[in-house]
């Protein structure tokens, strides 16, 4: 039996999940999410740490990995650190076993994924510089808008006349909105209009690394988004792709699930060479 922790510090949110992993089968015990908010991000970490451990009914003692993704490699109480690809892709598959791709959209970029049915990545891309297509440029719109950010989904899903947002600049596309809201362009259609210039990004985004069939599994804070995967599946059908969009109530933790899992695994492979380090 393998007990691991992983912890995967993004630029907005720190997500933690605790799994006890036995004779290959992984049970989840517990999670934890909290934005970052201009705070140290690795005191949230010793925090995350404390709260699924003690949500769980264990000790730091009982711990046997503790795995870190994204930016929580300087983390010095990780036992071992993994590329937050391979953390997504193993993520989105404990989430969706169909999943053949993940689209990861957090809070500064995008990114597409392909994997096989082990979750072994195959092929990857991102999105550029501009923020335009990420979380961060939606929660700036939101907060213009007077929207609150879980209101975002529901109410682009409303729109009947959705107002095209032309710049994939954040900067430009910021301008745009500023432009609609002084014509009366109502919210929704302006949130509609601005979830399908994402998604148009992120499906060129899939196509660029071959993603033309299978369930694509999304990841990420934007996964929780029902406007934009719903912008999402009407594009790909537009575009007649077979690939199919998914969504799931855990995709926020797909990182952590993934670093927790892979360092189980890992855990085992050392054991078994007998020169393994435990967790501190």
């Amino acid at each position: 039996m393998t007990v691991s922790i992983g912890i995967d510090v993004g630029s907005g949110v720190v997500k933690t999940a605790l799994f006890r992993v036995e004779g290959g089968k992984p049970e989840w015990l517990a999670r934890w999410d909290a934005r970052i908010r201009q705070r140290d991000s690795f005191t949230l970490v010793d925090e995350s740490i404390a709260f699924v451990l003690e949500e769980a009914g264990l000790s730091r003692d009982d711990v046997d990995y503790i795995a870190t993704t994204g930016e929580g490699e300087s983390y010095q109480g990780a036992t071992g650190h993994f590329y937050s690809m391979t953390t997504h892709a193993r993520g989105a598959l404990y989430l969706n076993p169909e999943a053949r791709a993940v689209l990861d959209v957090g809070a500064l970029h995008g990114r597409a994924i392909r994997i096989d049915g082990k979750g072994k990545v195959l092929n990857y891309r991102m999105t550029g510089q501009c923020a335009s297509g990420s979380g961060q440029f939606l929660e700036n719109i939101s907060r213009y808008l007077g929207i609150a950010q879980d209101e975002i989904g529901a109410l682009s899903k409303k729109s009947t006349n959705p107002e095209k947002v032309s710049s994939i600049c954040a900067v430009l596309a910021e301008t745009d909105v500023i432009n609609m809201v002084s014509r009366s362009i109502p919210p929704s259609d302006i949130l509609r209009g601005i979830h399908e210039s994402m998604a148009e990004r992120l499906i060129k985004l899939l196509k660029s690394i071959d993603v033309r069939e299978g369930l694509v599994m999304m990841t990420g804070g934007l996964a929780l988004d029902a406007g934009l995967v719903k912008a999402m599946q009407d594009g790909m059908e537009k575009q007649e792709m077979v690939a199919q969009v998914a969504s799931h109530p855990d995709s926020l933790f797909a990182g952590a699930i993934g670093a927790a899992l892979w360092g189980a695994f890992r855990h085992g492979k050392l054991q078994v060479l007998g020169n393994f380090p435990k967790a501190s």
